[in-house]
């Protein structure tokens, strides 16, 4: 299948005012792309493009004083199949890790895993180990944390969410991600586009989607505590520890976001 996918992006800036952008697809969706996602800014300006330390792609650049929109619009092929499930995935035992994984079980700024470990333990200590045990967290947290947009807010930590019982999409991940590292298993924030691809449309404005991976069985797996059912058409544009590490635009100055557009949408021939 074939998903056209975009967005749009306006700020004002009061001055001219350094800014990082991570807002095109992963290195490991590039040879999907049937159409580049060229960055686009208006009015001009050069960016210098850059890998981060967790592989993403990256841009810095000097947004001038005034209005600054940014946008890409890009074709990408997709195997139109759902989220692989493999049941019998098993936990690794902490010592059999590869390196690469430990920072994926310790605390982050959004998932505080030391506030959480005792109520990770008494509620998923008995799920068998594994994809069920990483089954059973999406589970409680698809079932106990209320969605809605007027939910979000920069500050919020998984430990905020596991008290109020909301959120939005990020929220739901930083809270299972944190359950799992709380029982050894390592886990890392995701986010890209999703669309409403063989599911009923939602009544909200589409927008970037955040989902999680676990570490499974020698490879990293898809889960999505929020939506909790396999979904088709995901298209990756960053990973990290939690979403401080992948932020869609940081800017170093005061600045208004006047606009914000998002499209993911199946191409029908």
């Amino acid at each position: 299948m074939t998903i056209r996918l975009g967005y749009e992006l306006v700020f004002h800036f009061t001055a001219p005012t350094p800014l990082l952008l991570m807002l095109k697809t992963h290195p490991s969706r590039a040879s999907s792309l049937l159409e580049p996602d060229h960055l686009h800014t208006d009015p001009s300006v050069e960016i210098t493009e850059f890998i981060d330390c967790f592989g993403n792609r990256c841009g810095r650049t000097v947004a001038p004083a005034g209005r600054f929109r940014i946008w890409t619009d890009a074709l990408a092929s997709d195997s139109g199949e759902p989220d692989p499930v493999c049941a019998e995935a098993r936990q690794h035992p902490v010592p059999e890790l590869p390196v690469e994984t430990l920072p994926f079980l310790a605390g982050s700024r959004y998932c505080d895993t030391d506030r959480l470990t005792e109520a990770a333990w008494d509620m998923f200590g008995s799920a068998p180990e594994g994809w069920g045990r990483v089954q059973a967290i999406c589970d409680w947290v698809h079932a106990n944390i209320r969605f809605g947009y007027e939910y979000a807010r920069p500050t919020m930590s998984a430990w905020d969410t596991f008290t109020e019982r909301v959120g939005v999409c990020r929220d739901f991940m930083h809270l299972a991600i944190s359950f799992c590292r709380c029982m050894n298993i390592p886990a890392r924030y995701a986010c890209g586009y999703l669309g409403d691809i063989g599911v009923p449309p939602v009544p909200y404005p589409m927008d970037f989607s955040a989902w999680f991976e676990a570490y499974l069985d020698g490879r990293w797996h898809t889960f999505d505590a929020r939506h909790n059912i396999p979904r088709i058409g995901r298209v990756l544009m960053a990973r990290g520890r939690d979403a401080g590490d992948v932020a869609l635009t940081t800017a170093f100055g005061l600045n208004t976001l006047v606009g914000f557009t998002v499209w993911t949408d199946e191409v029908r021939h």
